[in-house]
């Protein structure tokens, strides 16, 4: 890292991607890497107790978070496994055991994880449906509703959208969900510590977290898990069973310590943070449209995280912009495969063109960004797209 005056650079606008670990996070972890650092399922001495202890003192927070039993939190390696488990194991669970039910429902903006994985379980013969969104990214209850019938084991859409931070409209899924007997699972990496997640209100029987989306350590995560009415899944993986007898594997308690820790800040702290943030974002946005021409938003502007901005600049593509721009750090919400560069497949869905959407960045603020980093990046922003722009002009 610089220091352009009073601001390190680059300075940090991608929270969609991960966040810095919080360092009061890092105060609760660092004990457990070294005089404490017992096997938490090594129960017969006082250094596993130990560790189990913490690792159950861990669990209730986050369970508490989300108005869970702490029964009801398994620890995983984050939301691409949890999202795998709950997907899979519920699907193959059925087939197993009662195989009545041989349909899946998604959603087309899902995760990568979610999508593959739905895919996965289409080429062991379920049927699958993924629904469009409309315009703003949102899902149509209508089309759900009519989707959705006593064939369905499982409906999976996400809280909050990780490109354009659309957040769907979850509580009404539940409920729908429950009413027809199908189970319900949402990824809310994205969602989770910075928006009220309550897996009772909103008719959740299993959802995945991410700890590194939440400035809790990366290699975390949970998938929460319906005990009444019970969610069941098939293991993904043989060996102990520590987990509830679904997921096997030593419990890494720093990092489940950590997630507890993380989850503890935010339950006492995102309201606060949501205000402010969405504030700033507020604040960026204003400043893109009073200092930028031919600028477009993506995705719903009202059901949205606080802090997230998809944004599309008129006749500059998006790669090129990052490029342009080394003192901020910011995502295209592109894919890059084997070179090749597509516009993001979420923008797609939105019914935007491939010019629009190979124009579009995120920006993601977060806990620690300030007034000064907004301001810094609006001058970026603005010099970059213009310089871009001549240039392309001049071509």
């Amino acid at each position: 890292m610089t220091t352009e005056g009073n601001i390190k650079t680059p300075v940090y606008l991608d929270y969609q991607s991960t966040t810095p670990v919080d360092p009061r996070v890092l105060d609760a972890m660092l004990p457990w890497f070294t005089e404490k650092f017992g096997n938490p399922h090594s129960t017969s001495h006082a250094l596993g107790r130990e560790s189990a202890e913490a690792v159950e003192e861990a669990r209730g927070k986050i369970a508490d978070l989300v108005n869970a039993d702490p029964r009801e939190i398994i620890f995983t390696s984050g939301a691409t496994e949890s999202n795998n488990m709950a997907i899979k194991g519920a699907a193959r669970f059925e087939r197993a055991h009662r195989d009545k039910r041989d349909k899946i429902v998604s959603v087309v903006t899902e995760h990568k994880c979610v999508i593959e994985s739905v895919k996965a379980m289409e080429a062991e013969g379920f049927e699958t449906v993924f629904l469009p969104v409309d315009e703003n990214g949102l899902v149509d209850l209508g089309a759900l509703d009519g989707a959705v019938d006593d064939r369905t084991v499982l409906v999976s859409v996400m809280a909050a959208n990780n490109e354009i931070g659309v957040l769907q409209p979850v509580a009404e899924i539940g409920a729908l969900a429950r009413e027809r007997g199908a189970l319900f699972h949402t990824d809310a990496a994205q969602a989770v510590g910075k928006m009220p997640v309550d897996v009772e209100a909103m008719a959740i029987d299993l959802m995945s977290i991410s700890g590194h989306k939440v400035y809790g350590p990366k290699g975390i995560g949970v998938l929460y898990m319906r005990r009444r009415p019970r969610a069941r899944l098939e293991p993904l993986f043989s060996g102990g069973g520590q987990e509830r007898t679904i997921r096997s594997g030593t419990v890494p308690t720093p990092l489940a310590i950590g997630l507890g820790e993380a989850a503890a800040i935010a339950q006492r702290e995102m309201g606060e943070e949501a205000v402010r943030l969405g504030a700033l974002r507020d604040h960026l946005w204003q400043g893109v449209q009073e200092r930028i021409p031919d600028v477009a938003f993506n995705g719903d502007a009202d059901a949205r995280l606080p802090a997230n901005l998809n944004i599309a600049f008129d006749g500059v593509k998006a790669l090129d912009l990052v490029e342009a721009m080394p003192d901020l750090a910011v995502s295209t919400g592109s894919a890059c495969t084997s070179a090749v560069v597509e516009p993001s497949y979420v923008l797609r869905a939105l019914g935007l063109d491939d010019d629009r959407a190979g124009s579009s960045i995120r920006i993601g603020l977060g806990r620690f960004t300030t007034e000064a980093e907004v301001e810094f990046a609006l001058d970026h922003l603005a010099e970059a797209v213009s310089r871009l722009r001549q240039h392309s002009t001049a071509a």
